[in-house]
């Protein structure tokens, strides 16, 4: 007896020494079962939205909790005037028919621009804003930026350039608790999303990136002009085809 009882102590010794690395090996083991069950979930989010209507968004939720009413009829892309469209397009990314996702051509050409001297300028582009708008949250930081890569990829690689440009005139906000072009076009217009004009679109895709304190009833001078310069690229847009890869079946 006496010769086996340092031989359990040190048995006792050895097991306490390996007890931070199985407690290690248990936390990686289960952060990665986490982030693999979010990445899984993500996909399947994705897929379900690549069919399926949007009930709503983050935004929207952050909107009714301060008080506001929120309008947001559900329009396919087929009742949706092909003008705001193509005003979309010509107003926040021409190259939306062009690039996968991120524009890195874009990109760059801020980063000169900035680097020259320029005011830095957005690049996000129309599937960027979708992703973002559908699954997550206004803001910056880092972990909201990956996370909309991540679904900016995914959106890229299961919806068709139609369903994310469907989903995002459905879900971009128009002020005043106005989600989606229906809701924007009836406020705005007192008319079907449809039944929009040239001008009335060129109005509306003007305002998007303020919707707060741009109007379009009445127009300001700013947004008459940015409406003027909306609708002279639209026709540059129509011209080089860069909206076709939306309306070509239409």
């Amino acid at each position: 007896m006496a010769l086996t009882a340092p031989k359990r102590k040190s048995q006792r010794k050895r097991r306490k020494k390996k007890a931070p690395k199985t407690r290690f090996a248990f936390y990686l083991r289960a952060g990665l079962i986490g982030v693999g069950a979010l990445f899984a979930a993500s996909i399947v989010w994705a897929g379900y939205y690549a069919v399926a209507a949007p009930p709503g968004t983050l935004l929207m939720l952050q909107r009714k909790l301060s008080g506001d009413v929120i309008i947001h009829p559900w329009t396919r892309l087929e009742d949706i005037s092909p003008n705001l469209v193509t005003a979309v397009i010509a107003a926040e990314d021409t190259r939306f028919c062009l690039h996968n996702g991120i524009d890195f051509e874009a990109i760059d050409k801020a980063l000169e621009e900035a680097e020259n001297g320029k005011r830095l300028r957005g690049a996000s582009t129309i599937s960027q804003q979708t992703a973002k708008n559908a699954f997550l949250w206004n803001g910056g930081g880092w972990v909201r930026k990956g996370g909309e890569a991540w679904m900016t990829l995914l959106i890229e690689t299961f919806w068709p350039k139609k369903r994310i440009m469907e989903v995002y005139l459905n879900i971009a906000e128009w002020g005043d608790g106005h989600f989606g072009a229906e809701a924007a076009a009836q406020a705005r217009f007192h008319k079907s999303a449809k039944d929009l004009s040239s001008y009335e679109a060129a109005l509306l895709a003007s305002v998007l990136p303020n919707p707060h304190d741009w109007r379009v009833d009445p127009p300001g001078p700013y947004v008459r002009k940015r409406a003027g310069t909306v609708r002279a690229r639209m026709h540059q847009v129509r011209r080089d085809g860069l909206d076709a890869c939306v309306l070509k079946h239409q």
